[in-house]
């Protein structure tokens, strides 16, 4: 199995009244903390971006590239990685930028129970979270492309359409106890919970 990571971080991030990913974390800024923390667990990774937006220097390590359409979301976001991506990976774990307690063990047990599956989606409460899950590029990226062609932009959209495994707390909390890997910042105060929280 070959695993590869999309970050996404082209998000307009209203509430939060400035960009998620330059957001400081520590020494690091957002982006570059989640960045960090997937590479422990997958690789290649490609962060997908808003055009124009004012990305770290990563190297060589990660690809970046640019939203091929505005405005259509983290679906448009996740198809544009896949193709960037390409055929060097089975599989993609896809996040967001603003998920900065990410456990590199999340990922790698998702990974390990796709199975024949399409997806290793968490389902929590009856509440999925497609944006900390793991993908099958082959049949996946078609399935995103039917949806982007019908204007279909919905991220939960796509999971009718493809053989997704759910996986639930008492699996996912064997490597992440608190859920953390499904914290994610969307106002101010999101911002300052976490910062005390990693006792920055």
């Amino acid at each position: 199995m070959t695993l590869g990571a999309i970050v996404i971080c082209g998000g307009q991030s209203r509430r939060m009244g400035q960009s998620k990913a330059s957001l400081a974390f520590g020494p690091e800024s957002m982006l570059e903390r989640v960045v960090r923390l997937v590479g422990e667990a997958a690789g290649p990774i490609v962060v997908v971006a808003a055009p124009g937006q004012a990305l770290p220097d990563f190297g060589k390590n990660v690809q970046i590239v640019r939203d091929t359409v505005e405005g259509r979301g983290p679906l448009q976001a996740l198809h544009d990685g896949l193709i960037a991506i390409d055929d060097r990976v089975d599989f993609v774990y896809a996040t967001a930028t603003d998920a900065p307690f990410l456990v590199p063990a999340w990922v790698e047990l998702l990974a390990s129970v796709i199975g024949a599956d399409d997806a290793a989606i968490p389902v929590i409460g009856g509440f999925s979270h497609p944006l900390a899950a793991v993908y099958r590029r082959s049949t996946v990226l078609p399935a995103i492309r039917s949806l982007l062609d019908r204007e279909v932009f919905r991220l939960r959209s796509l999971i009718p359409l493809i053989r997704a495994r759910e996986v639930g707390a008492d699996e996912l909390c064997v490597v992440d106890p608190d859920l953390s890997t499904l914290i994610n910042l969307n106002t101010p105060d999101d911002y300052r919970d976490a910062l005390e929280r990693a006792a920055f």
